[in-house]
Formats: C-alpha cells, structure tokens, sequence
C-alpha cells in the first residue's frame, strides 16, 4: 500500500496525463481505460467499477452504484469528463 501523499500524486497525475493525451470531448468509459492504463504504468493497485451497496433503514437496495475506480483499496475515482464546469459542478459550503 501507498502512502496517502503518494497515492494523491500518483492518481492525480495520471488524470493530467490523460487529459494531456486526449483533451476533452470522448465518453467517461474512454477516459476511464486509459485512466487504468495509467495507474498500471505508476504500479498502482485498483479495482474497476466496484459495486457499491446502499442500505436504507436495514434493507439493502440493489440500486446499481459502482465506483468507477477504487484504487489501493482506499480512495475511489469517479470519473467524469465535461467540456466546462458549470456552478451544478462546483462545491456548495
């Protein structure tokens, strides 16, 4: 496992390096392949399109959540791929 700081680097170089390749305008599912083609490079470990349950009031519900990328076992990627961030993108505090 890597250190959290590493890993941080780690992943986000691999999604400069992506968007440096191909730019914008492509389907998430490309950007997530060559994602994973990078963190391969950088010997990252990673799991794809984990499922992720939801459990409400004890019930757990098979809504069909996946992580796009869970990598090392303790930060998950979601990617998404815009043209522009608009203010529904941005952070409400």
């Amino acid at each position: 496992m890597l250190h959290h700081e590493e890993l941080t680097e780690k992943l986000i170089a691999g999604a400069i390096e992506v968007h440096r390749h191909l730019g914008p305008g492509l389907l998430e599912s490309a950007y997530e392949e060559c994602y994973c083609h990078e963190l391969k490079l950088q010997c990252v470990a990673f799991e794809r399109q984990k499922p992720l349950p939801l459990e409400y009031k004890g019930i757990k519900l098979d809504c069909g959540y996946r992580m796009d990328v869970v990598a090392d076992g303790k930060a998950v990627v979601e990617i998404k791929c815009a043209d522009k961030i608009l203010p529904v993108h941005e952070r409400n505090s």
